[in-house]
């Protein structure tokens, strides 16, 4: 389990209480996504909720491996066929029928949360619901198999047994470690087969994210370096949980209802 750690007491309790925070932040700009509004807006006021907080955004100014210069905002804003990453820019503003994926990171007190959901701005197509529902869900399939004595490959399993053959499932792109970094091992891929990968014992805190498309499983990365759209232009959706293994049931960190 090369670089893989494990939390302290202490460090959950910290973790627990930056989940919520994180938690209820999404919950905020959630509410947040109507027609007109710009993604810039929510990143302007993710930032200063955050800050206000004594927090520090986990995203902002990071490099993640590969990348030639920093992430230059608070908040991921994707629209449709844009799956992860998507920078906020003023000139992306939210119209009715859009599908938004919000993912952000926080620092709280020295230990780091991550968080994602998808919402509809106004009325969407059915298929548009239907995706978000079933990604969700995947979601949860795998949460449900973050136990100790499981392994990654379980996580990745549930979620795939949910998505299935009419989605495409982004492998690119994956669920991973969290907590004394924004980004740790392991390596938490969206399909798997059970019992294979590394196996889980408690203490360990995952980001679990699947990330579904209405098409392909490929993607292009674009020039910013940072946003990733599907290869055909379909629409994705993206939800994420931090996620503590116990003893018991896992904990879902930034869950606050």
């Amino acid at each position: 389990m090369s670089g893989i750690t494990i939390k302290t007491k202490e460090d959950q309790i910290v973790l627990q209480e930056g989940g919520k925070r994180l938690g209820t932040l999404l919950q905020i700009l959630s509410g947040m996504v109507t027609p007109g509004v710009s993604a810039k807006e929510l990143d302007t006021f993710a930032y200063t909720w955050i800050t206000k907080q004594g927090d520090t955004p986990a995203f902002l100014h990071y490099t993640p491996e590969g990348v030639t210069h920093p992430y230059p905002n608070t908040l991921c804003v994707s629209i449709n066929e844009e799956i992860v990453h998507g920078i906020p820019y003023v000139e992306k503003v939210f119209k009715e029928g859009d599908i938004v994926s919000l993912d952000c990171g926080i620092c709280h007190k020295g230990l780091f949360v991550d968080h994602a959901v998808t919402i509809c701005v106004g009325k969407v197509a059915q298929k548009l619901y239907d995706l978000m529902h079933i990604t969700e869900s995947a979601m949860y399939a795998g949460i449900n198999q973050a136990r100790a004595g499981n392994t990654t490959g379980d996580i990745g399993y549930a979620i795939y047994q949910v998505v299935g053959p009419s989605y495409g499932t982004v492998r690119v792109l994956a669920g991973h470690g969290v907590g004394y970094a924004v980004h740790e091992p392991p390596y938490v891929p969206n399909y798997g087969k059970k019992g294979k990968g590394i196996t889980l014992v408690p203490g360990m805190v995952l980001a679990i994210e699947p990330m579904v498309t209405l098409g392909t499983d490929d993607v292009i990365f674009l020039d910013d370096e940072y946003t990733v759209i599907t290869a055909d232009d379909s629409s994705s959706a993206h939800f994420e949980h931090t996620v503590l293994i116990t003893d018991g049931d896992p904990i879902i960190l930034t869950q606050i209802t």
